[in-house]
């Protein structure tokens, strides 16, 4: 992976809801059924990590690579940064486990019966 000062951003279009659609559409249309109080099937071998290195190195690209936005980072009410799981929108396709450049995240299989429902497949 380049780092982000060799790296040109990229300007996606808008979705056209025909083709295309927004994260949180995208994530509506999986059929994904979480249990809720389950704990975060989405693990980070180092908390720190995401702003301590990939922040600054990569301009943390787990919030790119994730196609439904499971990764943010967050503004802290004192204006630090914060690396915030949406665990809740994963679709499980296990992108941030094989796309991560510094192995930080883990997915492992969420407990009960969640995650995508895809009938017509």
């Amino acid at each position: 992976m380049k780092p982000a000062a060799d790296s040109k951003k990229i300007d996606y279009k808008k979705p056209d809801n025909l083709i295309s659609f927004d994260k949180a559409s995208s994530v509506f249309m999986s059929n994904t059924n979480h249990e809720e109080d389950q704990p975060c099937h989405l693990r980070l071998t180092d908390p720190q990590l995401p702003i301590s290195f990939t922040l600054g190195e990569y301009d943390e690209p787990a919030q790119r690579y994730c196609p439904v936005g499971v990764y943010e980072v967050v503004k802290n009410d004192d204006g630090s940064d914060r690396f915030q799981i949406n665990a809740q929108n994963c679709v499980h396709c296990k992108t941030c486990d094989i796309k991560e450049p510094s192995q930080n995240i883990n997915w492992v299989v969420p407990e009960g019966a969640g995650g995508p429902n895809y009938p017509n497949m």
